[in-house]
Parts: C-alpha cells; sequence; structure tokens
C-alpha cells in the first residue's frame, strides 16, 4: 500500500492552482471571520474599520493584539504539520504515516514539557530547539520497533504495523509527559496545551517565534518535492534515476520532523491534521509532490483555525481545545484507512 494516485488518473497544474487559489480564499475569508468570534463577538463592520486602520482602542486590542496572533499561529502550526505528514508519508511510501501517530507529535510534547517546566525562565526561541530533538527521538523509537527485524524482507515497514506502534508509543509518551505533569503541578498551566491541543493564549511572542521556523521549513519543503517525487518510486528505481536516495531521505526526514517539532510548540499536538490534509489534497490534486505540498498546507491551515474558531465561538466562554475537533474528524478516518490496509 503507497501513497502513488491510481492508475489513469490525471490531475494538471491549472486545476491545482484553481484549487490552491480557492483554498487561499477560502482560508483568508475564515480568517477574517475569526477575528471577529470568540467570547466577545465583533461585528464584521469593525472587524474590517480596524484592518483598515480605523476603530476605537478596545476593538484594536481586541482584534489585532489578542485575535490575530492566535489566528497566524493556528494558520502556520495547520500547514506545517500538513507538510509534515506529506512528506513522512511520501518519503516512507505509507499512507498511514503523520507526525501524531509516528511518534514524532508526542516526542516533540514531551520534550516541550520537560524543558518548560526544567527552565521556566528559558528564551522562547529555545522552545522549538528541544521539541526538535524529542521529536526525533519519538520517531527514531517507533521506526526501530516497528521494523521486521526477522524473516524475508528484514527491516521493512508494514503500514499497520507502523500505525499500531505509533499510537502505542505515542501513548506511552503522553503518559510520561502527564506523569512529568503531575510530579510538577506548578508548570502545569504553561504545559498542558501539549498534551491537547490548543491555540490557546497565543500571543505575539508565539507568533514571532514560530514564524522563522515556518519561513524556512515551509519552502524547504517545496523545494524537495522532486525528491520525495523520486524516493515515492521506490529505492532502486530512484536510484537508477541518479538520486542519492540516502541522503535525499535523511534530508526530507529532518525537514519533516522539523516541521512537526515546531509546530507542536505553537499549537501542541493537533491530532490527525498530518493524516487528514494530505489525504484530502492527494484526492484533489493527486501525488506529485508539488502539486500536494500547497495544497496540504492550504488545507491544514484552514482545518487548524476552523477548529480553533470553532472552539472559541461554540460554547463562549468556555474555549473547547482544537485538537478535540481534529480528532473528531481524524479518528473514524484513521480506522478506515486501517479496515483499508487490512
Amino acid at each position: 500500500m503507497t501513497v502513488q494516485s491510481g492508475p489513469g488518473r490525471r490531475f494538471g497544474t491549472g486545476r491545482a492552482v484553481s484549487l490552491g487559489l480557492g483554498l487561499g480564499a477560502l482560508t483568508l475569508l475564515l480568517a477574517v471571520l475569526a477575528l471577529g468570534l470568540g467570547a466577545v463577538r465583533t461585528p464584521a463592520g469593525d472587524v474590517l474599520r480596524v484592518l483598515l486602520g480605523g476603530g476605537d482602542d478596545l476593538t484594536r486590542q481586541l482584534v489585532l493584539e489578542l485575535r490575530a496572533p492566535r489566528i497566524v499561529v493556528a494558520l502556520l502550526a495547520g500547514a506545517m504539520f500538513a507538510a509534515s505528514g506529506s512528506m513522512l508519508q511520501g518519503v516512507i511510501r505509507n499512507p498511514l504515516a503523520s507526525p501524531d501517530l509516528i511518534g514524532v507529535g508526542a516526542g516533540a510534547g514531551l520534550a516541550a514539557t520537560v524543558f518548560l517546566l526544567a527552565w521556566p525562565g528559558a528564551p522562547a526561541g529555545g522552545l522549538p530547539w528541544a521539541a526538535l530533538l524529542g521529536a526525533w527521538g519519538g520517531f527514531a523509537l517507533v521506526l526501530a520497533l516497528a521494523r521486521d527485524w526477522a524473516g524475508p524482507g528484514a527491516g521493512s515497514l508494514h503500514p499497520v504495523r507502523l500505525a499500531l506502534v505509533g499510537v502505542a508509543v505515542a501513548a506511552a509518551l503522553g503518559a510520561a509527559q502527564q506523569l512529568v505533569l503531575v510530579r510538577a503541578p506548578d508548570g502545569l498551566g504553561s504545559a498542558l496545551g501539549f498534551l491537547t491541543g490548543t491555540v490557546y493564549g497565543a500571543d505575539a511572542l508565539r507568533a514571532a517565534a514560530l514564524l522563522p521556523w515556518a519561513l524556512v521549513l515551509l519552502p524547504a519543503a517545496l523545494l524537495l518535492a522532486r525528491s520525495l517525487d523520486l524516493l515515492n518510486l521506490g529505492e532502486d528505481l530512484a536510484t537508477s534515476l541518479g538520486t542519492r536516495v540516502n541522503a535525499a531521505r535523511l534530508l526530507c526526514l529532518t525537514v519533516a520532523v522539523a516541521l512537526a517539532g515546531a509546530a507542536v510548540t505553537g499549537a501542541g499536538i493537533l491530532g490527525f491534521v498530518g493524516l487528514l490534509a494530505p489525504h484530502l489534497a492527494r484526492l484533489l490534486v493527486g501525488a506529485r509532490h508539488a502539486r500536494l505540498l500547497p495544497v496540504s498546507m492550504l488545507i491544514g491551515a484552514a482545518l487548524v483555525l476552523a477548529a480553533d474558531t470553532l472552539g472559541r465561538a461554540l460554547l463562549p466562554p468556555i474555549e473547547v481545545p482544537a485538537g478535540v475537533f481534529t480528532t473528531l474528524v481524524g479518528a473514524p478516518y484513521f480506522l478506515y484507512l486501517l479496515r483499508r490496509a487490512g
């Protein structure tokens, strides 16, 4: 079971561009709507006045200082999770691969929690590096446990085996994270978001800390589109086409894990975004990564923003974490993929 398109299916560049523009417009409209929703609703006219430089001081503070950074973090985190999932599925050639299902998100969340509790006064720029180390640790553990080291095809990765081992490792790392929080209750408020997956409390500092990673890693993912296409053909064929497979695989995995690790620092462990967005994008534009990656990013950004906006607007003043909604949508789809994979 690979992530390639079915036989005979053709997805033109024009269709991909049209879909991309449509998704971009939809995401922009959703962002404008999100600026007015929350415990205190702001009329659309007031939001537009603020965006055009007018409005009273209270409305400007509510829209620009409280809601706008949160929307930026949701968009960036969603795009980064989606890009990470697309790259992992392409490199591993496994449709069940996604950051939260193969230990990347859980490892990043555990490392970020430990970092916050052990070094409360640490600069914000250090958190993504700690999350990156944790993401690599969780990913390496899942790969080591999921490989079939005995019998024919030793070292191979079966899709269902990888998914099930990933779920088990993610649960174990999540339990370790909860244990850390229980033993250090004073840090509960600063670290709880990594458990539930939420953009709650995102401010300009968090957005500024996440933005440089997104500006470097998202374009890097797009530049690796051809390498991902070649890796998706299989090791032998990619080698025959002149690809240095090990180097290309390591580079793509490094960018994918870094994307997920940095995204966790912005929005916690958002379940199934890295699984859903690439699959939806593949249905729309096919498996070529030059089209798949940007469409996946747009879908992921819109999905997380929609989940966060719904969580703010559904039961005000209570906020439902965005991860609850992404999991409610993604878990049934994951079960469907498991059933289809046998």
